[in-house]
């Protein structure tokens, strides 16, 4: 009897405790199938460029600047900031015209992966900036791409075009690499500047995929392709690629190429389309040789140079994180953490 009551307590037990985990399992896959509803929310970040480096300036100061000295420059600029905010003041009273205003630069980032991901992340920045915009206003945008997907990098030009369509000065900065489609979208800049190293072009397509055909005919395995339309398919990975299907494909390969070429030379008429337009890359020194860029500049000497007369802010847009992600976030601090305390206590071991 009491074995009987024993188990009767542990298998009471158990379907509490497999209960437990499926109803943690059914509100985890709840909450992430609502997240996933949510993925494409996020909020817009702005960062006060002059502020931060107003700051930085400031703690410099005060490790090399005699605190005497530090004191009487502090006062006369809390005396200067006074009176410009007096004579602000004194304009906004009688009215001040849109292009009195301190003009602001606008600084967006694109990071490109093969799909051009950052397109969408793209689209809601320029859709938070450009209402702000006043005449005399420019948006810089710094361009990382090795290249990727033609509609993708398609519609990112596309959102770079509303800049221009809206008649806000747009400057495209590379810094190490705007490749193949990553140039798609400088090149719809009015002004293209990049960093002596940086790699510029090319202007080509490029596609490639192995074929198993022959493995699997080795090992006697058939593969069926059904297709409705002659050029349905026109290379395939498994099926016997035909020299018809061959030449159907270089063949539109190369009106993508010529799409490609006329985007850029509509934007760039002044450029040598031939010359450029062979697949070939240059660096920053040599694409200003041959037109592809205008300025040998780095974005930041490009935003340094406007601190002084211009209000510059730092504009992102951020994806709400999954509750995935910031537990693989957690994770990572915690291994991090993990890891710096035994590096540091075999460090103190060793100087023991």
């Amino acid at each position: 009897m009491e074995f009987i009551y024993e188990y009767g307590l542990f298998l009471a037990q158990v379907v509490t405790f497999v209960a437990a985990i499926l109803i943690v399992a059914a509100s985890l896959v709840a909450l992430g199938q609502r997240q996933k509803a949510d993925q494409h929310e996020g909020h817009i970040e702005v960062r006060d460029v002059n502020e931060k480096y107003r700051h930085i300036g400031e703690h410099i100061q005060q490790m090399v600047v005699e605190p005497d000295v530090l004191k009487a420059t502090r006062k006369a600029e809390k005396k200067t900031a006074k009176a410009e905010r007096k004579a602000a003041r004194k304009k906004l009273g009688k009215g001040v015209d849109d292009a009195e205003h301190r003009k602001c630069l606008y600084v967006l980032d694109f990071e490109g992966d093969i799909k051009a991901s950052a397109a969408d992340n793209l689209r809601e920045e320029i859709s938070a900036v450009l209402p702000q915009v006043k005449p005399g206003d420019e948006l810089l945008v710094r361009v990382e791409s090795p290249g990727g997907m033609v509609h993708g990098y398609g519609l990112a030009a596309s959102q770079l075009q509303r800049i221009r369509d809206a008649g806000v000065p747009l400057t495209i900065a590379v810094d190490k690499v705007a490749a193949s489609g990553g140039y798609m979208m400088a090149c719809v800049a009015n002004r293209i500047i990049a960093a002596p190293f940086a790699v510029i072009g090319s202007i080509g397509v490029l596609a490639q995929l192995p074929n198993f055909h022959r493995l699997l005919k080795k090992h006697d395995i058939d593969f069926e392709l059904f297709t409705a339309g002659e050029y349905k398919r026109t290379v395939t990975m498994f099926g016997e690629n035909t020299e018809k299907g061959r030449e159907k494909f270089t063949q539109e390969l190369e009106e993508t190429h010529a799409l490609f070429k006329d985007f850029v030379s509509a934007n760039r008429p002044g450029l040598d389309i031939a010359k450029v337009a062979t697949g070939e890359i240059w660096y920053g020194r040599k694409a200003i040789d041959v037109g592809l860029v205008d300025e040998l500049q780095t974005s930041d000497a490009f935003v340094q140079g406007r601190l002084a007369d211009w209000d510059v802010f730092e504009v992102r847009f951020v994806h709400k994180k999954t509750w995935q992600e910031k537990l693989g976030l957690a994770a990572e601090g915690a291994m991090e953490k993990a890891l710096l305390k035994i590096w540091q206590k075999g460090l103190d071991r060793r100087n023991a």
